[in-house]
């Protein structure tokens, strides 16, 4: 499943995929859906044109950015996500920078990249969630063989000792035999 507080965005319609496979189908009946493009690099920032102005930039510094609608993402993109709830958000971007990676039916499919700006922070090093998500799939492919899923996971910075750390808590399953 793929959502957050603000609602229910979609769902990963093979749940035994790798890690690096999964991809989430956007449910248009939770939300309505749009995209700002993002550049591969994820350094694009996206304008200010009635959608919230976190991270946003004024047209005068660049070319006005249009919104794309869920059925004209191109395979292959990235695009940050934005929506309009029921409940009363209106054109919010969550931040979340998802890639295209296929299409289930007509439906497109995307992979979560990375939140935008999202950092965790020890003194002067930074580590985005990009690289978060990286390390923790990469760490994962160590439970397979000991018969676990990764259900979900999230991390903070501790700095209550010197050097501070970073703590990781993973929730897990085990894998049901046949």
């Amino acid at each position: 499943m793929y959502a957050s507080s603000e609602c229910y965005f979609g769902i990963n319609f093979n749940p035994l995929s790798k890690p690096q496979d999964v991809a989430y189908t956007l449910l248009p009946n939770m939300a309505y859906f749009e995209f700002l493009p993002v550049e591969k690099h994820h350094e694009e920032a996206a304008p200010c044109n009635g959608v919230s102005d976190q991270n946003c930039i004024k047209e005068e510094e660049k070319e006005n950015l249009e919104t794309v609608d869920l059925v004209d993402v191109k395979l292959g993109h990235y695009y940050e996500l934005v929506v309009t709830t029921f409940t009363g958000l209106y054109r919010y971007r969550v931040g979340d920078i998802l890639m295209v990676t296929g299409f289930h039916n007509n439906a497109p499919q995307f992979r979560f990249m990375h939140r935008r700006n999202v950092v965790l922070s020890i003194d002067t090093d930074k580590t985005n969630e990009e690289d978060l998500l990286n390390a923790v799939t990469q760490a994962k492919l160590l439970l397979d063989p000991l018969g676990f899923l990764l259900i979900e996971y999230t991390s903070y910075a501790d700095t209550s000792s010197i050097p501070g750390h970073y703590v990781l808590f993973w929730e897990l399953k085990t894998k049901v035999k046949k």
